[in-house]
C-alpha cells in the first residue's frame, strides 16, 4: 500500500514517535505552542465544536501546583520538562456554536441544552482535539509526553473551574537521548477488526 505522505512524514508523526520521558533544556515557546494549536485546530469535531482549552504551565510555581497533582512515577519529569500543558473540554462550548456551525446556529439549543450531553460531548471531541495536538507536537519536530496519572479532581480545583473537565497533562519539548523506553507491543489489525 502506498501512502500519500512520505516515509519521512510518517516516521515523524507515526512510526518512530512515541511517549517521551526525558527532554533537554531547550525551552518551548509561546510561538510553538500557538503554532502547534493554528496547525491542528481543524481536527474533525460534531458540529465543528472546540471544546479543546489548553492551560500552560510555565511559572515554576505553576509547575509545583501542577505536580502535587500527578501520580508519583509523573512527577519528576514533569518538574524538569521545558514546558507541560494541561488539556481540558470546556462544557460550555455550545455558547460559540452559532459563530462556529454557521450552517446550523440552532445547534446550540437544539442538542446541547443539558449539561450532561455537554459534558460528554465536549470530553469525546476535546480528546479527539487532543490526538491532535499530540500530532501537532511531533510537527514541529518536538516530543509529547501525555500523561492521564493525574488527580483530575485536584487539577480542576488548582487551575480550571467546574466547567472544564481536565483530560491529561502533556509534557512538551525537544527528546533526550534516552528520551523513550522501548516500544511495547500493539495488538495486530485482526484482533481489533470485526466486519460486518
Amino acid at each position: 500500500m502506498t501512502f500519500a505522505a512520505d516515509s519521512t512524514t510518517l516516521d515523524l508523526l507515526f512510526r518512530e514517535a512515541h511517549t517521551a520521558h526525558a527532554f533537554t533544556d531547550e525551552p518551548v515557546t509561546d510561538e510553538q505552542v500557538q503554532t502547534i494549536y493554528d496547525l491542528i485546530k481543524i481536527a474533525p469535531t460534531a458540529f465543528n465544536q472546540s471544546p479543546l482549552r489548553i492551560t500552560v504551565v510555565r511559572t515554576p510555581e505553576a509547575r509545583q501546583r501542577l505536580v502535587q497533582h500527578m501520580a508519583e512515577g509523573n512527577q519528576d519529569k514533569t518538574v524538569v520538562a521545558p514546558l507541560a500543558v494541561i488539556l481540558s473540554a470546556d462544557a460550555e462550548f455550545h455558547e460559540e456554536l452559532p459563530r462556529l456551525f454557521p450552517a446550523f446556529p440552532a445547534a446550540k439549543d437544539a442538542f446541547f441544552s443539558e449539561r450532561l450531553v455537554r459534558e460528554q460531548s465536549a470530553v469525546l471531541n476535546a480528546a479527539m482535539q487532543a490526538a491532535y495536538f499530540i500530532l501537532g507536537i511531533r510537527a514541529l519536530g518536538l516530543a509529547a509526553g501525555p500523561m492521564n496519572g493525574i488527580d483530575h479532581a485536584g487539577i480542576q480545583k488548582e487551575f480550571l473551574d467546574e466547567d472544564h473537565i481536565p483530560l491529561m497533562v502533556v509534557n512538551i519539548g525537544k527528546p533526550a537521548a534516552n528520551g523513550y523506553f522501548p516500544r511495547s507491543p500493539r495488538l495486530d489489525y485482526a484482533e481489533v477488526s470485526t466486519t460486518v
